[in-house]
């Protein structure tokens, strides 16, 4: 597959290779602007830069001089997109490049100088705890976060596990969310697993990568390992585990709800992509430009709860979401099954902020097993999230008390 790039992206492409994240930030913030980025100053062709930061090797793209398309990476057999001082790209040998998730274009702009982003989380409960601890298997290591609630005394408890979107961390993800205040209020562990730089440059999870959309390979390993050992550690209700994610979180979080069915008794997708919506980086900028151009849709290989029943799953999504196209939210929810279910559609308005409109998906028993909010006006963060953390819109509706509600109300088996 080729994919043409515009003219300033080249250029962009080319002046990021040589080491000139400044020249490549004024040409793509003019073409996003709406300006004529061939106004932008740029400089004559001289020797490349220094190798970028952190000894990790430079790449660039694939890009065929006669006609300005990126090749297809598979066409070599090396599997590798290759990006300029390493910006877009994984770092481990093999993985593909990272389309800026959490922010397209504008968040890769604002990486390149990113602004002051508040991290800070509300004081512990007395007796609460958020403890660091890491996981390690044949797919590589993870650091993660656990919260456990003041309320723990030894007994099964549910568990949610929560993915961060690009740039994130565990800790600005729960501030933002709020997670764990919820988690005080409703007795419920929640880990976050870590994405690390070495995986990918952005700290994005590879939704896009093949290597990391299948059970017990790559990612996917790791994120059920990290749930499995809470398990282990903890008293956990294992009947009511489940997953939710924001953006490149979402996605993969729509990964593991498909590759463990069995693990997951519900999944909350927070502005991501359904599995499978990419297979490389080309790709996976199209879909998030205007979604997937196909998705497995059930009987085609997605996967089911042990009952035969789809995974029951929660998608927020902003309609005016201008880094990952709304369209995908529907998708996520296509590929969970709601084609045999019976649909009825909500409005409502939060005071003083978004409006939005709730779908419910119902099965023959009259219970909910697809829910999707599109939240009129919002763009791409956390619905009703805190300004504490990054990628938030505390306009609401309130995502993770939705999403927790909804979680609560699913035991698996």
């Amino acid at each position: 597959m080729n994919t043409t790039l515009p003219n300033h992206m080249l250029e962009a492409t080319r002046l990021t290779r040589e080491g000139k994240l400044a020249e490549a930030s004024a040409l793509l913030r003019r073409a996003l602007h709406g300006e004529d980025p061939s106004d932008t100053p740029v400089p004559k062709r001289d020797a490349p830069g220094p190798p970028p930061a952190g000894g990790r090797p430079s790449r660039t793209f694939d890009i065929d001089p006669r006609t300005g398309e990126v090749l297809d990476p598979c066409s070599s057999g090396t599997g590798l997109f290759r990006t300029g001082a390493d910006l877009w790209s994984g770092g481990r040998p093999g993985r593909m490049v990272t389309p800026p998730i959490a922010g397209g274009l504008r968040g890769l702009l604002d990486r390149i100088a990113p602004g002051a982003s508040p991290q800070t989380t509300d004081p512990l409960p007395q007796g609460a705890q958020f403890v660091t601890r890491s996981f390690e298997n044949h797919a590589g290591s993870r650091g993660y976060k656990l919260y456990i609630p003041s309320t723990y005394r030894g007994e099964a408890m549910p568990l949610v596990v929560m993915l961060h979107g690009c740039t994130q961390s565990p800790d600005d993800f729960a501030a933002g969310t709020r997670m764990n205040m919820l988690a005080e209020e409703h007795g419920c562990l929640i880990a976050y697993p870590g994405q690390t730089q070495a995986a990918n440059a952005q700290k994005c999870w590879n939704w896009f990568s093949p290597g990391d959309q299948r059970r017990d390979l790559g990612e996917p390993a790791l994120i059920a390992g990290i749930t499995e050992q809470v398990m282990r550690d903890h008293a956990v209700d294992r009947r009511r585990v489940y997953v939710a994610g924001l953006s490149a979180g979402g996605a993969a979080a729509a990964i593991m709800g498909m590759t463990y069915p069995d693990l997951y008794a519900a999944v909350g997708v927070h502005s991501g992509l359904a599995c499978g919506a990419a297979r490389d980086a080309p790709s996976a900028f199209a879909a998030m430009r205007q979604g997937a151009a196909a998705v497995n849709q059930p009987g085609d290989g997605s996967a089911t709860a042990s009952n035969g029943r789809p995974v029951p799953t929660i998608v927020f999504h902003g309609d005016k979401d201008g880094t990952v196209h709304p369209r995908n939210g529907e998708q996520v929810i296509a590929q969970s099954g709601a084609g045999g279910l019976r649909s009825e559609v909500q409005q409502g308005q939060v005071s003083g902020g978004h409006a939005y409109s709730r779908i419910l998906h119902s099965d023959a028993a009259g219970q909910v097993v697809l829910e999707q909010w599109v939240v009129h006006g919002a763009g791409h963060a956390w619905s009703g999230g805190s300004s504490a953390g990054s990628y938030t819109d505390p306009r609401g509706p309130d995502a993770s008390r939705e999403m927790l509600r909804f979680f609560l109300s699913k035991a698996s088996g």
